[in-house]
């Protein structure tokens, strides 16, 4: 308490205050946290006691070595309002603290080893398809490791309901890692559709060279036995590999000399090169075709995500309050 001559007195108070800030943790980790500290008076109104900023913008001071692990101070504003109430007019002092977050703890232990695990689930687009235990265990790995991160990176955080800018970055890292064995499923599918179209057309082939050789025999019999060659009915079966699920069969018999009423053999009508020339090939497209694509889509697709995510988001969490003085510039 200091006393003058006037017989007037000044009262000088330190307060020590720990005060709480409400946080919007929406472009976490790249936010600016604003906290107000508000100073009032509790039972005397305007009518008693003014409160106003002495020394003008030198009224608020920060420490230059003041710091804190994951937050650095953009800087402050002070205001001076009026609050009216139901009892009266109060006068208040505010002052807004700005807080940048530090990225770096984030980018080491969070970005850099997620867009990693996504690079890595690329391997498995130059492996052999038939490597068919190193291309799942590879998609599988990766699948796990990425919910492994986002379960550790969200349970450090308060648990919210809206959407933070970090878990879009993680949600579209699980989906590439995700996308790229989904890939290998679409490969080793349209292989076993393909594989099974060729089986059918091996067995169509076999059957007709069949039935070509019984044919061939039966009209030599008849040519050395004109008179008393009896009737041969020749029957083959043969299962084919697509219709034996459903326990159809592929069947033909021929009777006598119906092998002059016989239609040619399959094998003369569909010419070797043609029959090849579109097995290899699903919908107009082969296994291989996808892998040397994948190579090449998915690296673009998250490159432009990540040009699009630190664009945007930098961009848009990069908001200050008007009149707000710098720290480094307070001086």
């Amino acid at each position: 308490m200091m006393v003058g001559l006037s017989t007037s007195s000044s009262p000088a108070h330190r307060l020590t205050i720990t005060a709480s800030c409400p946080m919007n943790l929406q472009y976490f980790p790249m936010d600016r946290q604003l906290c107000i500290i508000e100073i009032e008076s509790f039972g005397y109104s305007m009518d008693h006691i003014r409160l106003s900023w002495h020394a003008g913008d030198r009224s608020v001071v920060i420490e230059s070595d003041v710091s804190l692990p994951q937050f650095r101070v953009l800087g402050y504003n002070r205001k001076t309002i009026i609050s009216s109430t139901s009892t009266g007019n109060y006068s208040r002092l505010l002052c807004e603290i700005m807080f940048v977050r530090s990225m770096g703890y984030y980018l080491i232990q969070i970005y850099i080893p997620s867009s990693l695990i996504v690079v890595i689930s690329w391997v498995s687009f130059w492996l052999n398809r038939s490597a068919t235990p190193a291309r799942v265990s590879l998609g599988v790995t990766t699948v796990l490791t990425m919910t492994t991160l986002m379960s550790s990176t969200n349970a450090a955080l308060p648990k919210i309901s809206y959407v933070k800018s970090i878990d879009v970055y993680l949600g579209t890292c699980f989906v590439m890692v995700f996308a790229s064995l989904l890939e290998y499923a679409a490969v080793g599918y349209m292989g076993k559709r393909i594989q099974m179209r060729k089986n059918r057309i091996l067995a169509i082939q076999k059957m007709a060279e069949q039935r070509k050789t019984a044919t061939l025999d039966h009209s030599h019999a008849s040519q050395d036995h004109p008179d008393h060659a009896p009737k041969q009915t020749v029957r083959y079966k043969l299962h084919d590999p697509k219709a034996h699920s459903k326990g159809g069969t592929l069947e033909n018999t021929i009777n006598g000399r119906a092998d002059e009423e016989a239609p040619p053999p399959i094998a003369n009508l569909l010419p070797h090169k043609d029959i090849n020339k579109g097995l290899n090939k699903l919908y107009g497209c082969s296994p291989s075709d996808i892998d040397k694509y994948s190579r090449i889509v998915f690296p673009v697709c998250f490159v432009c995500f990540n040009l699009m995510y630190w664009i945007i988001y930098l961009h848009i969490s990069d908001d200050s309050t008007e009149d707000l003085i710098l720290h480094n510039q307070e001086n």
